[in-house]
C-alpha cells in the first residue's frame, strides 16, 4: 500500500512515536490524529494535522473520528507502561480501545490497520527472537494486553477481510521521550552529577531503536508487506546494557558519576532483562536499520540533553 495521497488516522498521535509518525505522513497525506492527551502533547503536532481530542474508550467519540474516507489507521493509543500501577485497568482499557476502534472501522468500511505491539509479547525468549517464535508467554500485564490486541486484529483480518500490519517494537528512544531510561538518567544527572542510581544490576541488555528509524520502518512495512496479517519485529541488530546507557548519557551530559545499583537481575517486576529481536524478516523486506543500538541511545541522549535542563 503506497503511503502517498492517502487519508490516514493515527491514534495516540500526540505521543512520542505517534507524533513523529504523524509528521512523517503529513508530508504526502491527509493526516488525522486522535489522542486524549493523557500523556501526549498537542504541541508536538503541526497545525496542518487534523487533531481530534478523543478518548477511544468512548464509542461515540470513536465513531465520530473513524469515517469512511480513511484509507488506513495506525493504532498507537494505549496505556504504555510495562510497570503500570493499575494493571487490571491497563489490560481492560487497552483491549476496549482496540475493540472500539476495530468495530468503528468495520462499520465505516475501513479495513487497513497498522498496530504497534511490543517485544514484551515474547516474554523471556531465546535471542535473537523471530516473529514465529512460540509459545508467546508475556510476563507483564502490559505484554498480555498487547498480545490480546494482536489477537483481536487477527480476528478482524480473518473474519472481516482486514489487512493488518503489526509491529513488535524494541525499545524506542528519541526526542520528546519521558519516563524511560535515557530521559530518567538525564534528569537524575541534572539533579546530582556525582552519583546515579541504576535499577537492577545494570546488566539488563536490550535493543534500542531511534524513533526516526522506527517511523521509517513502520512506513516501509505498510508499503511493502503483502498479506492479511503481517507481523514484523522493529529494532536493531545489537543491544545495549543499562550500565552502557549510563556511560553514554554521562558522556553526553559531561559528568562522571559513581553508579549505585538497586540489585537483582530485573529493573522491576515484569521486566524482561534481556531482549534482542531478529530483524531478518524486516531486512528481507528491504529495510535495514541505519545504526546500532548504542548509536540510537547516543542520538536520543543528545536530543534529550538539549530538552531537559
Amino acid at each position: 500500500m503506497e503511503l502517498s495521497g492517502k487519508t490516514v488516522l493515527v491514534t495516540g498521535g500526540a505521543g512520542l512515536i505517534g507524533s513523529h509518525l504523524a509528521v512523517e505522513l503529513d508530508a504526502d497525506n491527509e493526516v488525522r490524529v486522535a489522542d486524549d492527551l493523557s500523556t501526549g502533547k498537542r504541541e508536538r503536532l503541526p497545525d496542518s494535522v487534523d487533531f481530534r481530542e478523543c478518548d477511544l474508550l468512548d464509542e461515540d467519540a470513536v465513531d465520530a473520528v473513524v469515517t469512511d474516507d480513511l484509507d488506513v489507521v495506525f493504532h498507537l493509543a494505549a496505556h504504555p507502561s510495562v510497570n503500570d500501577d493499575q494493571p487490571r485497568t491497563q489490560v481492560e482499557e487497552n483491549a476496549d480501545m482496540t475493540y472500539n476502534l476495530l468495530e468503528a472501522m468495520a462499520d465505516a468500511g475501513v479495513t487497513n490497520a497498522a498496530f504497534t505491539s511490543s517485544s514484551v509479547v515474547y516474554g523471556e525468549a531465546p535471542r535473537p527472537t523471530p516473529e514465529d517464535y512460540a509459545p508467546l508467554e508475556p510476563i507483564s500485564e502490559y505484554g498480555a494486553s498487547k498480545l490480546a490486541d494482536e489477537s483481536l486484529l487477527s480476528v478482524y483480518a480473518h473474519k472481516y477481510d482486514f489487512t493488518v500490519w503489526t509491529y513488535r517494537f524494541a525499545n524506542i528512544v528519541g526526542p520528546g521521550a519521558r519516563g524511560s531510561v535515557v530521559p530518567d538518567f538525564i534528569e537524575k544527572l541534572r539533579a546530582d552529577p556525582e552519583s546515579l542510581t541504576i535499577l537492577g544490576d545494570g546488566r539488563q541488555e536490550k535493543s534500542y531503536m531511534h524513533v526516526d528509524d522506527c517511523v521509517d520502518a513502520m512506513c516501509h512495512v505498510v508499503e511493502h508487506a503483502d498479506g492479511a496479517v503481517n507481523t514484523y519485529n522493529l529494532g536493531t541488530r545489537t543491544t545495549t546494557s543499562v550500565t552502557r546507557i549510563a556511560d553514554i548519557v554521562s558522556d553526553v551530559v559531561g559528568v562522571d558519576p559513581d553508579y549505585e545499583y538497586t540489585g537483582g537481575e530485573r529493573g522491576w517486576a515484569g521486566d524482561v532483562p534481556r531482549m534482542r529481536l531478529s530483524i531478518e524478516k524486516l531486512s528481507a523486506l528491504g529495510y535495514e536499520p541505519p545504526g546500532s543500538s548504542d548509536e540510537a541511545v547516543r542520538r536520543a541522549a543528545e536530543d534529550l540533553a538539549d530538552e531537559i535542563r
